[in-house]
This record gives C-alpha cells, sequence and structure tokens, in this order.
C-alpha cells in the first residue's frame, strides 16, 4: 500500500531563486530537485506535510492526504518577481512557491 509523490520545478520567466532545493515529507529529506526537473517519491498512506528547501529559505508547509495508489502532484518555482524576492529576506518562507496541482 503505497502512493506516489510527484514534484515538478517549473515556472513562467526568469527564476531569481535558483539552484536545488530539498525535498522534505514529514521533516525527513527525501532527495533534491532542479531546475525543469520532475521527481517521485513513494510515500504511504495518510496525511503528510511536504516543504521545500533551499538553505534558510524555503516553501510554506503544504500538508497533503495521500490514499493507496493515488499520485499527488505539486508544481514549484523561486521567487520570479523582485518583490516576493526582497520579502524572502526577512521571511524566507516565501522563497519558494509551492502549488498542489
Amino acid at each position: 500500500m503505497t502512493a506516489t509523490l510527484r514534484v515538478v520545478r517549473e515556472g513562467v520567466g526568469v527564476e531569481l531563486r535558483r539552484g536545488t532545493f530539498e525535498v522534505e515529507v514529514d521533516g525527513v529529506a527525501l532527495g533534491e530537485i532542479g531546475w525543469h526537473q520532475s521527481i517521485e517519491f513513494t510515500v504511504s498512506p495518510g496525511r503528510h506535510s511536504l516543504v521545500l528547501r533551499a538553505g534558510r529559505y524555503s516553501s510554506r508547509p503544504d500538508t497533503f492526504d495521500a490514499r493507496d495508489g493515488d499520485v499527488v502532484s505539486f508544481r514549484c518555482h523561486g521567487a520570479m518577481a523582485w518583490p516576493r524576492w526582497l520579502a524572502s529576506a526577512l521571511r524566507p518562507d516565501l522563497a519558494v512557491s509551492l502549488v498542489r496541482q
């Protein structure tokens, strides 16, 4: 009994926060994702929390429920607008955008 978590890193325009993002599920680092990459992880059914990190910068945590056989997909990218990029200096959780698909 497993589910699949898919994370795609893609955005429109220029990504101002570059480099690789570390993918964490329930506080455990599962791997890294680079620009224009897609990765998949096997997760157990149930409620999970997903966070992407780039050094001190991160996304806001996103909680999701996974059922047996489900594919749960997210799209992410670094800050792409100057105001958001500047604000992430004070609020590091604004640096990475994470959206469920």
